[in-house]
C-alpha cells in the first residue's frame, strides 16, 4: 500500500548528460525528501545502449550534481560536497580505454564552494562560477559576530574563473566587474565564451537586468552584447552557412509576465571592437512567435542546430530548429513533461526524463526522433502499487477558450461509482502546468489524495505554459479572475458527469496554488475544506519582500508604493476578504521561504484568527519554498489527508 514513507523516500533520477560520442550516459540519483545535514546525491554510469547495468560511482553520503564530460569523452567532470569539503568542489573521473572509473581526482579546494562549471574545448580549462573566497578580515568579523550585512552587498556575485588542468591555477576575469554571472556556453568551434550575467545576485532586480558577454579564453577579453529578456536562460550557439548565432530562452519581450520565446541574435564577428566599448549585436528575432507549444529548454548541438523541449498542453515534443526558415519543426513527441534534454555532438541522439500516467520519470535514451528505451530504474518497487486511473481532460472556458487538464480516479473505482469527494489541486507559477505524467510528492499529492478514496482534478487555467502567449500573459495584473473562472468551469463540467459530488468539494495548491487555494476560501462557499502551502495572501507585500519583486507586482497589478491606494492589488488579495473567509482552511508554510515569505502565512493567519474562521496554521523550520526534510514532508502529507477526511467525509 501508499504510505507517506513510501512518498518521502522516492528515488528522484536527474541531470542525464549523454557523452559526445554517444557511448555513455551519467545522471544523478537524489532523494525525494533530504536530511537535516542537506541533500544528497550520488552519480551514476550507463551504456547508452543498455548493454550494461548502470552503476552508482559516488558515496551516497556526499551530494553530487551538475555532471559534465570532456570533449573527447574520456573524463567526467562533476561537483561533490561533503561536510568537510567547505562547499561543493569540482571533480574528475577519468576513464580507461572500456569505460571503466578510475580513481575520483579533486581539482578545487575553493572556500566557498564551486557553484557551476563548464569545460572548454582546448581539453585543459574548465570555467568556473564561484564567489570570492572570504578574507581573513572577513573570517575574523564573521567568528566574532560582526556580521551586519548591508543590504544590496549582502549577497555575493558568482564570479567567472578559468581552471588551467595542468597546473592547477585559477584565474578570475576581471572585465566583468561585480556582475553576477548565472551560465555560460562556448561556442563549439572552440571560439569565445556565451557569458550571461545579472546586475546582481538578487532575484530582483537581477533577472530583470541580464546581460549577454564574449569571452576570449585566451586573452580575457570581454565584450559586452547588451541586455537580454526577463528570466534570460540557456545561451546556445549554432551556425548556418558560415554565421554564428547566438540563440537564449527568455519571457516574449515587451512582457514582464508571458511565455518563454527562443530568441536568437547575430554576434559581432571576432574582434570587431575593443572590450571597453559595447558591440551590438542583431536584433533579436523571436523564432517561436505565433507557436502554440512554449520551449523550455535550449540545447545546442555542436555539429548542427539546435534541439528545444515544447510544453505542447498536457505532452512536450521535441524540436530541431529549422535553419533555412528559422522555425522550429516537431521530431517527436511524448505523453507528460520531458526534462534535462541532452544530446550527443551530431545531434542524432537523445537523452532525458520521461516518464508516463503510471509510471515515474526515468533516464531514457534513443534517436531523436524516438522511440527512447528507459535506461535508468529508480523505483520499481512502484509497480507494486495500485494507482488511481488518471484521465485527461479537454473543455472549453465560459468564454470559449480551449482548456486542459487531468482527473484521477480513487484507486480501484471507476467513473459510474460516482460521485465522489473530489480536490482540486491548483498549480503553482501561475507560468506551469499539470502535463499527464506521474507526480508523487509533497506539492503534487494526486495520487496520495486518491488512495485516500478522492477523485483529484488538475486544472490547467490560463495564466500557465504550454498554449502560446496570450493564454500565458492572461494572469498579468489579473490573478483570481479568468483563471479562477476557467478552475471552477472544470469542476462543473465533472460535477456535471457525475463524478465530483458538488456537497464534498475541496481544494489545495503551492506557492501560486496556494494563492488560488485561500482565494477559493474567501470567494466561495462552495467548498468544505482548504490547504494553502506557501500562497501569497497579499499582492502587495509580495511585491516588495518575495524574491521576484517587480514580477509579482505584475501578477498582482501594483505595488504598496504607487500611491494611497486604492490600489489595484488589494482587488485581487485574499487578505482584502478576511471577513468573508467561510471554508476551513489550513496553512502550510517553510519558516525559511524567501520566495512566498513566511510573513504572507502570518498576516492571513492573523486576520483570520481576528474574524473568528475556522484555519490552522502549520510552521516548518528551516524549510523554504517547499519542504525538503523527511519529518517535515511526512507530517505534511498525514496533515493534508487528515485535514480533508475531517470536513470532507463528514455529514
Amino acid at each position: 500500500m501508499l504510505t507517506a514513507e513510501v512518498v518521502a523516500d522516492l528515488a528522484v533520477p536527474a541531470e542525464p548528460v549523454l557523452s559526445p560520442d554517444g557511448r555513455l550516459v551519467a545522471y544523478l540519483v537524489a532523494g525525494n525528501s533530504e536530511s537535516k545535514e542537506g541533500p544528497r546525491a550520488a552519480l551514476w554510469l550507463a551504456a547508452a545502449d543498455g548493454s550494461t547495468d548502470p552503476r552508482r560511482l559516488t558515496d551516497v553520503t556526499a551530494h553530487a550534481a551538475a555532471p559534465k564530460w570532456a570533449q573527447d569523452s574520456a573524463s567526467l567532470y562533476f561537483t561533490c560536497e561533503t561536510q568537510e569539503s567547505g562547499g561543493p568542489q569540482l571533480q574528475r573521473l577519468p576513464l580507461d580505454g572500456d569505460a571503466a572509473p578510475l580513481p575520483v581526482q579533486t581539482l578545487t579546494r575553493w572556500r566557498g564552494g564551486i557553484a557551476g562549471h563548464h569545460p572548454l574545448t582546448d581539453g585543459r580549462t574548465l570555467a568556473l562560477l564561484a564567489a570570492d573566497e572570504p578574507t581573513a578580515e572577513e573570517e575574523r568579523r564573521a567568528a566574532a559576530g560582526e556580521d551586519a550585512r548591508v543590504w544590496g552587498r549582502h549577497l555575493p556575485p558568482t564570479r567567472l574563473r578559468l581552471l588551467d588542468l595542468p597546473t592547477g591555477r585559477i584565474r578570475t576575469v576581471e572585465g566583468l566587474g561585480e556582475r553576477h554571472v548565472v551560465e555560460v556556453a562556448q561556442r563549439p568551434d572552440g571560439g569565445p565564451l556565451a557569458v550571461l550575467s545579472w546586475s546582481t545576485p538578487e532575484v530582483d532586480p537581477g533577472v530583470l537586468n541580464a546581460r549577454l558577454h564574449l569571452l576570449t579564453p585566451g586573452t580575457g577579453a570581454v565584450e559586452d552584447l547588451g541586455p537580454v529578456g526577463v528570466e534570460a536562460q540557456n545561451p546556445t550557439w549554432w551556425r548556418h552557412e558560415g554565421q554564428w548565432h547566438l540563440a537564449h530562452l527568455a519571457v516574449t519581450p515587451g512582457h514582464l509576465i508571458g511565455a518563454l520565446a527562443v530568441l536568437d541574435t547575430v554576434p559581432p564577428p571576432d574582434g570587431a571592437a575593443p572590450a571597453s566599448a559595447p558591440v551590438p549585436a542583431s536584433a533579436p528575432c523571436n523564432l517561436t512567435a505565433g507557436m502554440a507549444a512554449t520551449p523550455t529548454e535550449l540545447v545546442g548541438v555542436a555539429d548542427g542546430p539546435p534541439l528545444a523541449l515544447f510544453a505542447d498542453g498536457l505532452d512536450t515534443a521535441v524540436h530541431r530548429l529549422d535553419p533555412g526558415t528559422l522555425r522550429f519543426q516537431r521530431l517527436s513527441r511524448a505523453p507528460g513533461s520531458l526534462a534535462a534534454l541532452s544530446a550527443t555532438s551530431c545531434g542524432r541522439t537523445l537523452a532525458v526524463l520521461a516518464g508516463s500516467a503510471r509510471e515515474p520519470k526515468n533516464v531514457h535514451v534513443g534517436p531523436v526522433e524516438g522511440p527512447w528505451r528507459r535506461l535508468s530504474d529508480v523505483n520499481p518497487h512502484l509497480r507494486a502499487i495500485p494507482w488511481g486511473t488518471q484521465e485527461r481532460l479537454a473543455y472549453r472556458a465560459r468564454d470559449g477558450l480551449s482548456l486542459d487538464g487531468l482527473l484521477i480516479l480513487p484507486v480501484d473505482r471507476t467513473r459510474d461509482q460516482g460521485p465522489f469527494p473530489l480536490i482540486t489541486l491548483a498549480h503553482g507559477g501561475p507560468y506551469y502546468r499539470s502535463a499527464d505524467d506521474f507526480a508523487l510528492t509533497v506539492v503534487d499529492c494526486g495520487q496520495w489524495l486518491a488512495s485516500a478514496g478522492y477523485a483529484v482534478f488538475l486544472p490547467n487555467p490560463r495564466g500557465g505554459c504550454g498554449h502560446g502567449q496570450a493564454f500565458a500573459a492572461a494572469a498579468a495584473g489579473a490573478v483570481g479572475g479568468e483563471e479562477w473562472s476557467d478552475i471552477l468551469t472544470g469542476i462543473d463540467l465533472l460535477i456535471g458527469q457525475g463524478i465530483a459530488d458538488p456537497a464534498r468539494l475541496g481544494i489545495s495548491g503551492w506557492s501560486h496554488g496556494g494563492f488560488l487555494a485561500a482565494w477559493a476560501a474567501c470567494r466561495t462557499d462552495r467548498f468544505r475544506a482548504a490547504i494553502m502551502g506557501a500562497g501569497i495572501s497579499d499582492w502587495g507585500m509580495q511585491a516588495g519582500t518575495g524574491e521576484w519583486g517587480l514580477l509579482d507586482a505584475a501578477l498582482g497589478g501594483s505595488t504598496g508604493w504607487n500611491g494611497p491606494g486604492p490600489h489595484l492589488h488589494d482587488h485581487h488579495s485574499p487578505i482584502s476578504y478576511a471577513s468573508h473567509f467561510r471554508t476551513p482552511l489550513l496553512i502550510l508554510h517553510g519558516e525559511e521561504d524567501t520566495n512566498v515569505p513566511l510573513s504572507q502565512a502570518l498576516h492571513l493567519h492573523r486576520a483570520l484568527r481576528h474574524h473568528g474562521a475556522e484555519h490552522e496554521l502549520v510552521v516548518y523550520p528551516r524549510e523554504g519554498h517547499g519542504l525538503r526534510e523527511r519529518a517535515h514532508q511526512l507530517d505534511a502529507l498525514h496533515r493534508t489527508r487528515a485535514w480533508f477526511d475531517r470536513w470532507l467525509t463528514r455529514e
